[in-house]
């Protein structure tokens, strides 16, 4: 008998879900994690980050009160103040997970954990145990290039305890986490540079959304080196950091900030021994049931080759546990998932491009609201909303929704559901809108 039905190596947001859910349909669980319960998103991902916008935001809406009628007489911001809120709450929601997996019996175990065998489990105390199942969960982390003086630079793990704000900064990617962070520093009063590799940001997105946030951006005062990359960067006696660059002039700074990808965990972790195949990026490779090249041995998130985001995550812990231990069958649909970058403004999508429709599709029609939110009207900001709906022109059948706006991606979840249920065109058009809202305009394209 093996000591446990599922061991699972990594207390993230996939391992976490497939832990509670097994064990609800009755196995004998145990997982082990190495830093805190509660992974990447809740301890210095989504949530801290989310929090951090939140907070960025108020810069802006402070000054738009005056034009409705309140007083502000002083606006001032304490980075302590937000950072040690924000560390409390992870926290908070660490012993929550916690409390989760207690509550349905799965036996923690606060240490590292590698593969041993197709079986079995060895735990950094030494002890060795078995399990009939392991799943492996244990994310990714940022990648990091190896540049003469990348020490004295940090990655998004870091950002969340920094002892006080830089007054300049340097911000290298040009994915969703690097834009985000450029605008909840900008916001917090810093001097942002982003500098990208290429000149694409945002690689994905609909370029009409991706080109409005520049345009934004730049405006607010955030500036952009294309084409740019690292050669060394040094720190100075005074605590600054100068980077030599090539592509543009050298950059001073207080702080470099890398947010250039993501690296699957599998370092140590035994997967050579137990016979687990990784790919050429360090993926843990796995087929539709999460099924790695050894049948007793699976993995969810982001350490496999597929779409790194937390829901993803979930949702295939959830598949692993009702089809490995519930008697349900579950394979997690990929298609049409929703997205956002919760940049200064946010933007979000769903379903494909307008280019990726044309490539595709052949036939498609772009209807498109480009307005500026009431809001925005009184406060006299000439900021301005984008919409955009890409039609299948075969069949009226909407194919995707892309947006850039306040709370777009609040709006955006429900469009994401009229995407996946393949509504057409006139369906929205038939939607009496709700007025007066920024989410009036998806049903108002003609």
């Amino acid at each position: 008998m093996a000591d446990y039905d599922l061991f699972v190596i990594g207390a993230g947001s996939g391992g976490v879900r497939a832990a509670r859910v097994a064990a609800a349909h009755g196995a004998k669980v145990g997982i082990a994690e190495e830093h805190k319960v509660g992974g990447t998103c809740v301890v210095r991902g989504c949530i801290p980050k989310k929090l951090l916008v939140y907070g960025a935001h108020f810069a802006e809406d402070i000054d738009d009160a005056a034009m409705f009628g309140w007083d502000v007489p002083e606006k001032r911001f304490d980075w302590a103040v937000l950072r040690d809120n924000v560390l409390a709450e992870v926290a908070r929601l660490e012993g929550a997970y916690t409390d989760t997996l207690t509550n349905h019996d799965v036996e923690i175990f606060h240490e590292r954990a590698e593969l041993a065998g197709p079986s079995s489990v060895r735990l950094a105390s030494g002890r060795t145990v078995s399990a009939g199942k392991i799943l492996i969960a244990t994310g990714a982390r940022p990648l990091m290039p190896e540049i003469p003086g990348i020490e004295h630079a940090i990655s998004s793990n870091e950002v969340f305890h920094l002892e006080k704000l830089p007054r300049r900064i340097v911000i290298v990617g040009g994915g969703y986490i690097a834009n985000e962070f450029a605008g909840i520093f900008h916001q917090f009063g810093c001097q942002v540079t982003l500098v990208n590799r290429s000149d694409v940001i945002l690689r994905g997105y609909d370029q009409q959304i991706v080109d409005r946030l520049l345009q934004i951006s730049i405006k607010k005062g955030i500036h952009f080196e294309f084409n740019a990359t690292f050669e060394r960067i040094e720190a100075k006696a005074d605590g600054s950091r100068s980077s030599t660059m090539t592509g543009c002039e050298d950059l001073e700074s207080d702080q470099v900030l890398f947010a250039v990808g993501r690296r699957p965990n599998v370092e140590g972790l035994g997967c050579d021994a137990a016979g687990v195949a990784v790919g050429e990026k360090g993926e843990i490779k796995v087929d539709d049931d999460n099924c790695t090249s050894v049948p007793s041995i699976f993995a969810v998130g982001d350490v496999t080759n597929r779409v790194q985001l937390t829901p993803v995550a979930i949702r295939e812990g959830q598949a692993f546990a009702d089809t490995h231990f519930g008697g349900k069958p579950t394979l997690v649909d990929y298609g049409c998932i929703p997205s956002a970058v919760f940049s200064h403004p946010p933007l979000a999508a769903v379903g494909m491009t307008e280019g990726q429709a044309r490539n595709k599709l052949g036939s498609v029609k772009a209807y498109i609201s480009d307005f500026r939110p009431l809001k925005n009207v009184l406060a006299g900001r000439n900021e301005r909303s984008l919409y955009k709906l890409v039609v299948d022109g075969h069949n009226d059948r909407i194919v995707g929704v892309h947006m850039i706006g306040p709370d777009a991606p609040e709006i955006l979840q429900a469009a994401a559901i009229a995407v996946k249920a393949r509504l057409k065109k006139s369906d929205f058009d038939s939607v009496v809108a709700l007025h007066p809202t920024m989410a009036e305009e998806l049903v108002l394209m003609r």
